[in-house]
């Protein structure tokens, strides 16, 4: 905890003034209010400046000072309530450390402000329900923020121990998303240059060191391997790598099988940790493979490509396929931590990182129209306003907020497979040749263009998104095969219901939905204008 700031935010009344102090005192820190910063500057009462220039030029003053704190080191910093509502702010205050939002109900919030006459925004006679509206006004904002702790019955010793465990387990280098399950939790740590510290952060984890697998394919071997094994090995760990297969045709129980052996010949116990150090290929098998030798081992993420950053590292779905279909075999295996390095993607091929992309696009879309925006920028992924880390932690947070709702996909989770059922059975039938990501980005655009067709959308919500997909150098047509057989081959996907298929359909860019009613002659004329072999 040398260099990071510690940024306190969240809602007026949460405490963040009081504890910023605490915290700031027990770990011998200078102790910025913002708010207090802004009074200073312009020698008047937060009130006045709304009252005199207006809360929009309280904003700008607030901008203004958060590019400012940016560049400070070791500092804790309170922010006021509404400081972080804007993304750019929000972006600002994460690069320069931690940032942490304290909750409190509203009622707690309003008894606590009770006799408070500084408060401009709470200028009426009901002030809980202002409180109310005032929160969920701000709640995506908060929500978006990866770390909170409550205030709420405790003390501000109790909570300033709460945020300063937090900090210390977050890197002053990297962002650290908690990740809560059923049997604890995970963290997802993202940042360049980490996969040289995946021994010790491994450590930091809980893990025991001694005998590990890593388990990779000979390309990201090649490439990535050497830099993992020897920091397992300053660690403490004794790494063993073994290979499978690259690519989905070899994502099979025969190979499986392989694992299962090169795990007994190495020796593995139930402690022994096994790494996944791969796409989403080597992690769906290393999760398996961890989910069911000795009956479940420890398991890390340490994904090398775009696709499986975003996506497949997170939420503990592993699994092979059959030839009737995709992972149609698999478990549940929560990992003990993810590690992303964004350097890693320095190696991938661009078709790779552009299947990858449309992944990110697919978070987009069902959860963060911020994120779809930044991708439209002219120019591609170079020119978009916000930076590689960024971009993978926006998409990341998504599907955290989905798993953490639904871990085990019995409903809200199902939103994630938006593009899937229609992308699943065009790689089937391409024999894997189609990557996963093309087959979602193509599932994409067919479930715009169904959702246009059922009126769940604008129809200009289809040109919308095909036009950011073809922008990314991603397909929206697959004229190779025939809407009969993509229906039969989604016939064998894992998200039906009964003899219906689950559709995950767009309503707008940052809402998506689950249908299970959606009629085959529907279903039939949007393929006609995806897939049918005549077409141009």
């Amino acid at each position: 905890m040398t260099y990071q700031n510690i940024v306190l935010t969240g809602f007026m009344g949460t405490g963040k003034t009081v504890v910023g102090k605490a915290v700031a005192e027990r770990l011998g820190r200078i102790f910025i209010d913002m708010d207090e910063v802004i009074q200073r500057k312009t020698g008047k009462e937060i009130s006045a400046i709304f009252a005199e220039d207006g809360e929009p030029a309280f904003r700008t003053m607030e901008a203004e000072l958060c590019l400012e704190l940016s560049q400070e080191h070791s500092v804790i910093i309170a922010t006021g309530g509404g400081a972080l509502v804007s993304p750019r702010n929000r972006e600002l205050m994460s690069r320069s450390g931690v940032v942490i939002c304290l909750t409190a109900s509203p009622d707690e919030i309003a008894q606590r402000l009770l006799m408070a006459t500084d408060r401009p925004l709470l200028a009426t006679a009901d002030r809980t329900q202002r409180i109310t509206a005032l929160m969920e006004q701000r709640a995506a904002a908060y929500s978006a923020l990866p770390h909170h702790v409550s205030t709420s019955g405790q003390t501000v010793e109790e909570v300033a121990d709460a945020v300063i465990r937090l900090a210390r387990r977050v890197d002053p280098h990297h962002t650290c998303t908690t990740v809560t399950h059923r049997e604890g939790s995970y963290d997802i740590l993202i940042g360049e240059g980490l996969m040289a510290e995946a021994g010790e952060l491994m450590r930091r984890a809980g893990l025991r060191p001694g005998l590990a697998a890593v388990v990779t394919n000979p390309q990201i071997r090649e490439s990535h391997a050497a830099r993992l094994v020897s920091g397992l090995r300053d660690a403490g760990f004794q790494p063993v790598v073994v290979e499978v297969p690259e690519g989905e045709a070899y994502k099979t129980l025969g190979t499986m099988a392989s694992l299962y052996d090169d795990f007994v010949a190495a020796g593995l116990d139930r402690r022994s940790p096994v790494i996944a150090l791969g796409g989403g290929v080597v992690g769906d098998m290393a999760g398996f493979a961890a989910a069911s030798y000795l009956r479940g081992v420890p398991f890390v993420q340490i994904p090398t490509s775009l696709l499986s950053m975003v996506d497949a590292s997170v939420g503990g779905k592993t699994g092979v396929d059959l030839p009737q279909g995709k992972n149609l075999v698999g478990a549940f295996k929560q990992p003990a931590l993810v590690v992303i390095d964004p350097e890693t993607l320095s190696t991938l091929p661009s078709a790779e990182f552009r299947s990858g992309l449309a992944e990110v696009v697919k978070h987009g879309i069902i959860g963060d129209p911020e994120l779809f925006e930044a991708l439209e920028a002219p120019g591609g992924v170079a020119t978009a306003p916000l930076p590689l880390s960024t971009m993978i932690r926006r998409a990341v947070q998504v599907k955290v907020r989905v798993v953490q709702e639904d871990p085990f996909e019995q409903g809200r989770r199902a939103v994630l497979n938006l593009g899937h059922t229609f992308g699943h059975a065009l790689e089937t039938l391409s024999d894997f040749s189609l990557r996963h990501g093309e087959g979602v980005s193509i599932g994409i655009a067919a479930a715009t263009r169904l959702a246009a067709r059922l009126e769940l959308c604008d129809p200009a919500l289809v040109d919308r998104v095909e036009a950011l997909l073809l922008h990314l150098a991603l397909p929206i047509r697959y004229p190779r095969v025939t809407p009969e057989q993509v229906l039969r081959a989604m016939s064998t996907d894992k998200k039906r219901v009964g003899a219906r298929l689950r559709f995950v359909l767009p309503r707008a860019i940052g809402d998506a939905d689950m249908f299970d009613d959606v009629e085959e002659d529907a279903v039939l004329a949007t393929l006609a204008e995806i897939v049918s072999p005549d077409l141009p």
